[in-house]
């Protein structure tokens, strides 16, 4: 028998206020939600404006956080924050540190800055503190083999330390030679210290590091992105590679520790191309890792036994060149500009990723246009396809304006290198690419010697010999699809 049940319609009603205050809550909630999402956002507006960036930047973020939301302010937090006015480390410590690169200021008659570059030594002092360094012997490898036997052989002579940093130190055959050395050394009493990139170095196990750290080296990552704390540091990677042993040889150039410089990948070889120092380069080396290295671990070092005296006394001159995210100024592009901008003859340009700035497309296409020989050579398969597509995007002006573009074909061209009218060369870890110019931590030299100029022309030279030079009718006449792609792709230039 079915009896009514006389609290039912009591019941629904209780049910349909509390589903009304639900919603009601609801959407306070939402809309105080909104209203300060709307409040974040235009302050996140405002903050961009009041930054003064260059406008083909600041539109565009303008737009990504406004027209997509929430997704917009994620994207901004990891890759769009402005970090020119953040100090990493104190101007009395940066001083400490850098005195002892520029305490030699005694002067060779046969050592001069070449006087068309004068102000480039001069802009590289001001903004950089970049001391000028007399006298050093450099050797220069372009396959990893050679790199890593000369590598391997300086590490085994250490005496008194061995500071080391790379991007990416692998857990692979040719790191794990390396690791062996460094705690050998370590339980020899050599002070050994190691740096590594927290992102470039993601895949490898912790037990790597621990190994060497149990074994008495000092190891640390840097910027090590801890969720959620340093989720926005993920943009701004150490692509430094430097090798200081005893204060007296240095290693520095576009290889990492990994077994695909020596091994090559499946579809190719890796040519790359490294550099050893030996005199007061190596100083230059020096304050660079301890700067880096007092960031991670608040130590500093700045004894004068770690810039021991040389006896190198070679008619080189150069200057070390560190950038980043946190300088008031973008130094390494200033430098690349100038270079193209004082070009009399030519410029042979080696890199593995051509995302050029506005500033530096238009500084090529105005030399070119000017009758200098500008020769850019890149490879033709790249180990990022999204990044190839962009490169591609950027090479259509560039072949209009008159310059010379070259596909390495054997493999993958890792090598960065600008030499130009045999007298400058600026070697180092810092590609033709937003990344390398805006966020990155990169190390260059600027050296000015007639004889390395034209000891790198004639790699660039030789390796042209492995390449596919571009025939302009053919390459601006490319599928409307392929041309659609790159375009595409170009629109992310700022983050490949």
């Amino acid at each position: 028998m079915f009896f009514k049940n006389p609290f039912l319609p009591l019941h629904y009603v209780s049910c349909q206020k509390a589903m009304l205050i639900a919603i009601q809550i609801q959407a306070v909630v939402g809309t105080i939600f909104f209203i300060l999402y709307c409040i974040t956002i235009l302050e996140l507006v405002l903050v961009i404006i009041t930054e003064n960036r260059n406008p083909l930047k600041t539109i565009p973020w303008v737009v990504v956080l406004l027209l997509l939301p929430g997704l917009g302010l994620i994207f901004y937090f990891f890759f769009g924050q402005d970090n020119r006015k953040q100090r990493i480390i104190s101007r009395r410590t940066y001083k400490r540190i850098m005195r002892h690169p520029q305490a030699d200021k005694h002067h060779h008659d046969h050592c001069i800055v070449p006087e068309q570059y004068k102000p480039l030594s001069v802009l590289l002092g001001h903004s950089n503190r970049c001391a000028l360094l007399y006298g050093s012997e450099i050797t220069t490898y372009t396959n990893g083999q050679d790199k890593f036997n000369a590598l391997i052989e300086e590490l085994e002579k250490a005496t008194h330390h061995i500071h080391l940093q790379y991007y990416i130190f692998l857990n692979d055959e040719i790191g794990n030679q390396i690791k062996d050395i460094l705690i050998a050394k370590a339980k020899e009493g050599i002070e050994v210290r190691v740096l590594y990139d927290d992102v470039g170095s993601w895949n490898v196990h912790p037990a790597f590091y621990k190994e060497m750290q149990d074994a008495g080296i000092e190891v640390h990552a840097f910027l090590r992105v801890a969720f959620p704390i340093f989720t926005s540091k993920v943009n701004y990677r150490n692509h430094r590679k430097i090798v200081v042993i005893d204060g007296k040889v240095g290693f520095m150039g576009g290889m990492n520790i990994a077994d695909r410089y020596t091994k090559g990948t499946a579809w190719g070889s890796w040519r790359d191309t490294h550099f050893k120092f030996v005199g007061k380069g190596v100083h230059g080396l020096q304050s660079a890792f301890l700067i880096d290295w007092y960031v991670v671990s608040k130590k500093l070092l700045s004894n004068k036994i770690y810039y021991p005296a040389t006896s190198v006394d070679t008619n080189n001159i150069m200057q070390i060149l560190t950038s980043g995210p946190t300088s008031p100024w973008r130094t390494l592009l200033q430098a690349i500009i100038f270079i193209i901008a004082n070009a009399k003859k030519y410029i042979y340009i080696q890199t593995p990723y051509f995302l050029p700035t506005e500033g530096l497309n238009q500084a090529l296409q105005t030399a070119a246009l000017g009758g200098v020989d500008i020769r850019l050579m890149l490879p033709k398969r790249s180990d990022t396809k999204t990044a190839n597509m962009a490169s591609h995007s950027f090479i259509d002006d560039m072949v209009k304006a008159g310059a010379k573009v070259f596909f390495y074909e054997p493999g993958f061209l890792h090598s960065k290198l600008v030499v130009s009218d045999d007298e400058l060369t600026c070697i180092g870890s810092a590609n033709m690419d937003f990344r390398s110019f805006e966020h990155n931590f990169e190390i260059n030299a600027f050296v000015y010697q007639k004889e390395f100029a034209l000891q790198m022309k004639k790699i660039f030279m030789h390796d042209i010999h492995s390449c596919e030079k571009l025939i302009p009718s053919r390459w601006l006449n490319r599928p409307i699809k392929q041309r659609i792609s790159e375009s595409f792709m170009r629109l992310f230039s700022p983050l490949l």
